[in-house]
């Protein structure tokens, strides 16, 4: 699987990164984030959500579990894994967010990793410093693969 890196010096890189992906989403879009406490996996949702135009406030679902916003672009679904046992998650029937016509984004994704789709971006964000933050992103399957191979040609990765 290639690996591409990006590295974010403030809550702005972030935010570029975030939407120079989401540009390119196209409906079934699945993304997963990983990473620790206080990585910036919210901070990237919410980055998200502005591009595919979610008016609302977005925040992590971590007691609801799954929230549902009406974007301009696509609906968007938020979830938040990290209190869920896989069998709990199969019970949900994530298949029909993944495979929808919304972009979905998880988080805590590899609580999940045999319920997933096949075909994603697992984006894993760790600490960098104070403020920075490395990104992780392995595409798996298209369009993912070209859409990294993209912006790395544009200089982003």
């Amino acid at each position: 699987m290639p690996l591409y890196e990006y590295r974010s010096r403030s809550v702005g890189d972030t935010s570029r990164l975030a939407e120079r992906l989401a540009s390119l989403f196209i409906p079934g879009t699945v993304l997963t984030l990983d990473g620790e406490l206080g990585a910036g996996k919210t901070t990237f949702s919410q980055s998200v959500a502005k591009v595919i135009g979610v008016k609302e406030i977005v925040n992590s679902p971590t007691f609801t579990i799954i929230k549902e916003y009406e974007g301009e672009r696509f609906p968007f679904y938020h979830m938040d894994v990290y209190r869920l046992s896989a069998e709990e998650a199969d019970e949900l029937g994530l298949d029909e967010y993944f495979y929808g016509q919304g972009v979905t984004l998880i988080e805590w994704a590899s609580i999940i990793e045999d319920l997933l789709p096949p075909e994603r971006l697992a984006v894993r964000i760790e600490h960098d410093g104070e403020q920075g933050r490395r990104f992780q992103l392995i595409p798996y399957g298209e369009p993912y693969e070209e859409w990294c191979l993209k912006l790395k040609e544009n200089g982003y990765l």
